[in-house]
């Protein structure tokens, strides 16, 4: 069977004839005060109600790399105030995918609550590891010209829940590099860390390989949880001191993680990934970035 040919980044499907989104690049960062209420203020500045509506299917994926609990992954409560807000605006089918790189996913799931949260909130959780895959093929990537996608990815409106971290390969990890967790560890596994295969010889093939992934599939809204941030390392080190107490979203993923950058005071300019995307999947405008702050 021969490959799908991906397809480049669109900002006008985010422009239907019931749908005008003001700015695709727009930038919401506001001060956390619960994952209930700021989670609803930032989706509804975007005004997602009305592009959630015409959804039948969301896929949240949130950033559970290992067991390790909060700030190092997405804490189940920010995802589940996320589910709750795609419930009351939309009739499409929730599900919570990710693949983790450090250990088997579904233990990791139960490790860090999500299985109380599929429980509570009748949500399926979605090893995306062992989903079935769509081979795709796109010559304009550099390192990765073939990709095989997980196909509950492929027609899914995707939601990257990333937590705000500095990385010790990457300088950041947010909505871009989160991504990596979706390839499946079957094709992508080469050491202990289930997804190494994407990282490269060298820190500048990961940030390739993290640009080049995003163009078979980006996400399509993007939520920060930025209420404390990993100031030095994705694993270890010291959590941000105060606590960066901010929710971020934004339709534009590039966008958004210029913003994350700018939160851990990093210059995103200088995140090689971030500007290999500017302009490709996504556009950082300075001026949006300060917009709703």
């Amino acid at each position: 069977m021969k490959p799908t040919i991906a397809l480049a980044w669109h900002p006008e499907k985010l422009e239907t004839d019931a749908v005008k989104v003001r700015s695709p690049s727009l930038v919401v960062c506001l001060p956390y005060t619960s994952y209930e209420k700021t989670v609803t203020e930032a989706l509804d500045a975007l005004n997602a109600p009305e592009i959630l509506r015409l959804q039948r299917k969301i896929v949240i994926k949130p950033n559970l790399v290992q067991s390790s609990p909060f700030p190092v992954t997405t804490p189940p409560e920010c995802v589940g105030a996320i589910v709750e807000y795609c419930r009351r605006n939309a009739i499409a089918e929730i599900y919570i995918a990710e693949g983790s790189g450090g250990g088997d996913t579904m233990e990791v799931f139960r490790d860090l609550g999500y299985l109380e949260l599929s429980r509570e909130y009748r949500v399926s959780l979605i090893d995306l590891d062992k989903e079935p895959v769509m081979h795709l093929r796109n010559e304009k990537c550099k390192l990765l010209k073939d990709f095989y996608l997980p196909q509950i990815l492929r027609d899914g409106f995707l939601i990257s829940v990333p937590v705000l971290k500095a990385h010790s390969m990457s300088k950041v990890t947010l909505s871009l590099k989160n991504m990596i967790g979706v390839a499946p560890a079957s094709r992508y596994k080469a050491s202990a860390f289930r997804k190494s295969r994407l990282h490269g010889k060298n820190n500048g093939q990961l940030h390739q390989y993290i640009v080049d992934l995003n163009c078979y599939r980006k996400p399509d809204l993007t939520v920060i949880d930025a209420t404390v941030g990993m100031a030095e390392a994705h694993l270890w080190g010291p959590p941000c001191d105060p606590p960066v107490n901010r929710i971020v979203a934004a339709y534009d993923p590039v966008a958004a993680d210029a913003k994350g950058s700018q939160l851990l005071g990093i210059d995103w300019k200088t995140v090689e990934h971030i500007s290999l995307a500017n302009g490709v999947l996504g556009r950082v405008c300075d001026e949006d970035l300060c917009e709703k702050e």
